[in-house]
């Protein structure tokens, strides 16, 4: 599900039809902790909901992320759409020999049922591809966390495997959802006349989405 043309190196943000993507700022924390803060958002993910100093923490982590090819080997972008923070995506190496990376996101679930999320999660997917040369995106998930499984297959994402019982999380085993897509299942097409560089719009879940990030970076 081919998208736009990745950005210049530094050229941010990255504009979708409706969204804007960029590094994190030390002011993400207020938006941020409003988001992560909520319950029903921290239900699928490995930590608790943020308080103020988590977020103010959790940005500080996240500012130096502005690339794979960055020293700290990673992306994590704050989503904006009508100039208001509604979420993040992250982008890292699961194993850099192989060109593998793994992506998670977040976004405020009042904003559900829009197709934001969709939106946000294609354009990262073709920068990774189309600026990293990556070969293969993987997504972990809770197995409960229906809306972002079915974002994941939205995306072009495949479920590859379902793991029983194998993560201790929050005081119980649970299970693991794996997606995954391919460089050459998102390689762009030449451009032309009809090339567009908006990212169509398309429904997503109205439930929050949070992909579990099993190995994301602290």
């Amino acid at each position: 599900m081919p998208t736009s043309p990745a950005p210049s190196e530094g050229a941010w943000p990255l504009h979708t039809a409706r969204l804007a993507l960029r590094p994190h700022r030390s002011d993400d924390a207020d938006p941020l902790q409003r988001i992560y803060g909520q319950a029903d958002v921290a239900r699928f993910l490995l930590e608790e909901p943020w308080n103020v100093a988590d977020a103010q923490r959790r940005v500080a982590e996240r500012i130096p992320r502005t690339g794979l090819d960055s020293p700290a080997g990673a992306l994590t972008l704050v989503i904006e759409h009508d100039g208001t923070v509604i979420g993040d995506v992250a982008l890292w190496f699961g194993d850099r020999e192989q060109q593998t990376a793994e992506i998670g996101w977040v976004l405020d679930p009042a904003r559900g049922g829009q197709g934001l999320a969709t939106e946000a999660v294609n354009a990262v997917l073709d920068l990774a591809v189309a600026r990293w040369d990556l070969h293969r995106i993987n997504a972990r998930m809770d197995a409960r966390n229906t809306a972002s499984a079915a974002l994941a297959e939205r995306v072009g994402m495949r479920r590859e495997a379902h793991f029983r019982r194998d993560w201790w999380s929050k005081g119980e085993w649970t299970d693991t959802l794996v997606y995954a897509t391919l460089a050459e299942e998102r390689r762009l097409p030449p451009a032309g006349p009809s090339s567009s560089t908006a990212v169509p719009a398309v429904a997503s879940p109205s439930s929050p989405r949070s992909a579990h990030p099993r190995s994301a970076p602290d």
